[in-house]
């Protein structure tokens, strides 16, 4: 009844709600391409330009991503202030720790390992950027940031997963066209991308379900 009697009350709500899939989406597409690339480029055998090239890419993604957040939800006047770097720095630092971390290790307990300590930090990474861009509603904690941490650990550990424990292929049979045959084939890997991305996705969305007014 009171939604009723105050129609404009509605209209915000479905206008935050959209604005905060619309972020998230943009956000998750960010984060999948700049990580999906890094990832790609460093996963395997790897060399010092390939190394550096991969964190230019997932740095730049990191800042990009930082400059979505704080456009939805505070007034951005420039990125490159120190704190915005440094939590760019954070997010990029954070990847590259979970993937070392996931190598020495080695295996399944090197997977389970990484995937916790990269919800450790994107944790701590995500209160930071909730200081970074002040919202009007309630104050950064662990808590709330948790479970969208988790979300994108989980989605990496599919990811990385993947890549090291499977090797399957899926094609389809020969499409014979007038000049030439087309055969369409996914790389597991390919779903492992996908999810990611997904995963990403639910993770940016809850987190601007929480930092959005309600």
């Amino acid at each position: 009844m009171s939604v009723i009697r105050q129609p404009g009350l509605l209209g915000r709500t479905t206008r935050r709600r959209v604005v905060g899939v619309t972020a998230a989406l943009s956000i998750a597409m960010v984060e999948a391409v700049a990580v999906g690339l890094w990832f790609g480029l460093v996963v395997g055998e790897r060399s010092t330009s390939t190394a550096l090239a991969g964190l230019g890419i997932l740095f730049c993604g990191a800042l990009l991503r930082a400059g979505v957040f704080g456009a939805t939800v505070s007034d951005v006047r420039d990125l490159c202030q120190p704190q915005r770097l440094a939590a760019a720095l954070a997010l990029t630092g954070g990847w590259v720790v979970w993937l070392l971390v996931a190598e020495l290790v080695g295996n399944i307990a090197g997977l389970a390992v990484a995937t916790v300590v990269l919800t450790g930090v994107l944790t701590g990474q995500f209160v930071l950027e909730r200081h970074v861009f002040p919202t009007r509603v309630h104050s950064p904690t662990v808590r709330t940031a948790l479970v969208p941490a988790l979300l994108l650990a989980v989605g990496a550990a599919t990811l990385l997963a993947s890549a090291w424990f499977t090797d399957l292929t899926l094609a389809t049979p020969p499409l014979s066209l007038e000049i030439t045959t087309i055969v369409l084939w996914i790389d597991v890997q390919h779903l492992g991308y996908l999810a990611f991305g997904l995963f990403a996705f639910l993770a940016h969305q809850q987190r601007f379900e929480q930092v959005l007014d309600p």
